[in-house]
């Protein structure tokens, strides 16, 4: 067993009961092509199950593994459509006229909560491409799951001032630029996908329990299954992520771990069938 996955055992083993049960709304999940290849949608699910999700974001590139696992587990599984149909497309789709045509398929013949998580920077968020995604996300009501710096989620508000924006790894800026975000943009929200700084051996570090303290209700966590692999990290990352919650309130640590995406995808839950 590798030293982290120890630690987090033992930190995890230590918590009090009700910390251990903690649900967990993850607001980072892919199932792509080879994510199901590796790890089909009834072992996904159980998974899911297993590491004690509440709800999970899943987006997939191609959509189909999306469509997958929410079959196997509607009761779990929020979809989000991600402008890919392939992992090729990361760095293309800004300026592919063909993915917008996908994007209005796919929304015409299936529900979703969100768009993305899509990767968007600077002036490119501009782009015709992007903007379409963004007048579609208005237009069905779409939350918009941005992988972007601080310039592109600033040029998405300005298309749309009432969009609803889940910043992928609060856009890895530091705390105090986080907060100037948060400051801004009441429609803002932060998921901590991939960020290990603010806890530490089931300690939440000084300016992030500020941060999130200042900011309570606008915090959620991800796993960020980018890789087949991490799939098998799920359970491992819900127990640490258990950990440092515990380093906070309990009130605060429930908001983060599960209230608040129940509440900004509150709109999928009471619509869904």
């Amino acid at each position: 067993m590798r030293l982290s996955s120890l630690l987090a055992c033992l930190i995890f083993a230590a918590l009090p009961a009700a910390a251990a049960e903690l649900p967990i709304f993850d607001a980072h999940v892919h199932y792509s092509h080879d994510a199901v290849d590796l790890t089909p949608p009834r072992q996904a699910a159980e998974i899911l199950r297993k590491a004690g999700l509440k709800r999970a974001l899943v987006s997939s590139s191609g959509d189909a593994g999306t469509q997958k696992l929410l079959a196997e587990a509607p009761d779990i599984v929020i979809p989000s459509l991600r402008p890919y149909r392939t992992r090729a497309e990361v760095g293309t789709w800004v300026r592919d006229d063909s993915v917008a045509t996908f994007l209005e398929e796919r929304l015409k013949n299936a529900r979703y909560a969100a768009v993305g998580e899509f990767h968007l920077f600077g002036a490119d968020a501009d782009l015709p491409v992007p903007r379409r995604m963004v007048q579609l996300a208005k237009q069905y009501g779409l939350v918009l799951h941005a992988h972007s710096d601080a310039d592109a989620v600033e040029r998405l508000f300005k298309q749309d001032p009432q969009a609803r924006i889940l910043w992928a790894h609060s856009g890895f800026e530091r705390p105090e630029g986080v907060a100037a975000m948060l400051r801004k943009h009441k429609n803002l929200w932060c998921d901590l996908a991939y960020r290990s700084e603010h806890g530490s051996g089931g300690k939440v570090a000084p300016e992030w329990k500020a941060l999130f303290t200042e900011f309570p209700d606008r915090f959620m966590v991800g796993t960020d299954t980018f890789t087949p692999e991490r799939w098998h990290y799920l359970v491992e990352h819900a127990q640490w992520t258990r950990a440092w919650l515990a380093d906070l309130p309990a009130p605060l640590a429930e908001r983060i771990a599960w209230r608040n995406g129940e509440a900004l995808f509150a709109h999928w839950k009471q619509g869904a069938p």
